[in-house]
């Protein structure tokens, strides 16, 4: 964790928040579930060369997996690193089950607008997104499928998902090391499957740490080949893109 890393920035997302900034590479993103049973959509892009993003299919693929855990990583449609997972204490973090939209936050909680609930309206993923993308000049061609962080949802021998109650503790934590400059968006909507039948805004603690590179024998670059691969691709683009 970054107990010994010097903390930059700190920001607390309630009643279903959400952020975007962009984050220098090396550096450390750290969210914390505060009270448990959270759940945090994140979408990342190349803060220089938007049109890099996350790649769900080549994250999955690449490194054999279904869902996120340390010390995986978070690859671009590029062939590179978008960030590493250096800590996390769910083991298991959604990313194929996408955002929640207006018409199923309705159809599941009800109809709670800002003009008569103010800060107790029902926010949903789509547009927590679109409203974050609109302020660095992207839309909704710029939506992709996005990691749901403390969320778990499993397949049955079927194919069907199921959303695991309970999966993340007060108090959980995932941290990213960022392998570029990388615009993140956050929000702090509920997973689109989670079948609490009250509406529930999440409280959700970000910080950003100073912290150095990756070496070569680290531990997300080692447990997949493709991540080592994806990380030398990052090396040559940093050194073309200074000289």
């Amino acid at each position: 964790m970054s107990a010994d890393l010097k903390r930059i920035f700190s920001r607390t997302l309630t009643g279903a928040g959400m952020w975007s900034g962009v984050i220098g590479k090396h550096k450390r993103l750290r969210l914390t579930d505060v009270l448990g049973g959270g759940n945090v959509g994140m979408l990342l892009y190349n803060a220089h060369e938007r049109q890099e993003r996350y790649n769900m299919p080549d994250t999955l693929k690449g490194q054999h997996i279904f869902y996120l855990r340390a010390p995986y990583c978070l690859h671009s449609d590029m062939g590179r690193l978008l960030a590493s997972i250096t800590a996390e204490s769910a083991g298991w973090h959604d990313t194929v089950c996408g955002h929640s939209d207006a018409r199923l936050v309705e159809e599941k909680y009800g109809v709670k607008d800002f003009q008569r609930a103010r800060n107790e309206w029902h926010r949903n993923g789509r547009d927590a997104f679109l409203i974050e993308l609109a302020k660095w000049g992207l839309g909704k061609k710029d939506l992709v499928p996005n990691v749901n962080w403390f969320s778990k949802v499993v397949a049955d021998e079927e194919g069907r998902l199921s959303f695991v109650p309970g999966h993340s503790a007060a108090g959980g934590v995932v941290e990213l090391r960022l392998e570029m400059d990388t615009l993140v968006l956050l929000n702090a909507c509920q997973h689109p499957l989670d079948p609490n039948p009250e509406y529930r805004a999440n409280e959700i603690l970000l910080e950003v740490f100073e912290g150095p590179a990756a070496e070569a024998e680290d531990a997300s670059l080692t447990v997949r080949p493709e991540n080592l691969r994806a990380w030398e691709n990052n090396q040559t683009y940093h050194l073309l893109k200074q000289s």
